[in-house]
């Protein structure tokens, strides 16, 4: 099946608001050629307003880079789905390893987060992969089929339409180590068919899988021809209006 690319930038805590929105304005003109793939820019939150306005009348699409649960309380720090949408932002990340790791979210507070998020038609990025220390002790399937399950539970086969999946080996995310083009086709491979038992063939078929860590222009060609990745999520090159621009443009 044709699944349709996704070229996906989280640009993490950097830029300024007017810096943020210096990069979209390039981004957006030089994706103004682009009709056969969707490309998504993630700026910090401080920022998602001016980013979405900036590109507002072009194909770019505008994520949070993270979303909370519920729509609105005392959660110090926390921005609702509501917020999001309210920003301009029509997309979130979800589970970044950074979230999972240095935040110590686990897999029941992101799969609350997906819901949050899809509840409110916000196209949810789930972010997954294994440690350095997972994969040497060969835990990597088991640690990807749980962050899978569990990050999709209660998620119906009409939310996860509005689902993306973004593998980044922890090991490869801004280290400048990338999965060989064969070690990423076999973990997209397996996710995809953890996707078809929770669901069914052609709904897995449909969902797009993303590689993330250490993509670069130099890589994404590679990467991108095999049959099961369907994107990238990009962090230090997406930071660079060139670098970005010629990832999207991979061949």
């Amino acid at each position: 099946m044709e699944r349709r690319a996704l070229i996906a930038g989280n640009w993490k805590m950097h830029l300024t608001i007017g810096e943020a929105v210096a990069l979209a304005r390039k981004i957006a003109a030089g994706s103004l050629d682009v009709h056969d793939r969707d490309v998504m820019i993630a700026p910090p939150a401080t920022a998602l307003a001016a980013v979405a306005d900036a590109v507002s009348g072009t194909s770019v699409l505008v994520a949070g880079q993270n979303v909370a649960w519920k729509d609105q309380g005392a959660y110090t720090g926390e921005i609702s789905p509501l917020m999001l949408k309210d920003a301009g932002a029509t997309m979130a990340i979800v589970g970044h390893s950074e979230r999972r790791h240095i935040f110590g979210e686990d897999n029941e507070m992101i799969n609350q987060r997906i819901i949050g998020a899809l509840t409110h038609g916000i196209i949810s990025v789930l972010c997954i992969g294994e440690t350095l220390d997972e994969r040497e002790d060969g835990l990597t399937w088991e640690i990807l089929q749980g962050q899978v399950r569990e990050g999709l539970e209660g998620v119906t086969a009409e939310q996860a339409e509005q689902v993306v999946i973004a593998y980044e080996p922890v090991w490869a995310i801004g280290t400048g180590k990338t999965a060989s083009k064969e070690q990423a086709q076999k973990a997209h491979k397996f996710i995809r068919g953890l996707l078809e038992e929770l669901y069914e063939k052609n709904l897995a078929d449909k969902m797009r899988i993303l590689y993330g860590g250490s993509v670069k222009p130099d890589n994404v060609d590679d990467l991108m021809r095999m049959p099961d990745v369907d994107g990238a999520l990009v962090g230090g090159a997406a930071l660079q209006a060139e670098s970005f621009d010629r990832i999207i443009h991979f061949s």
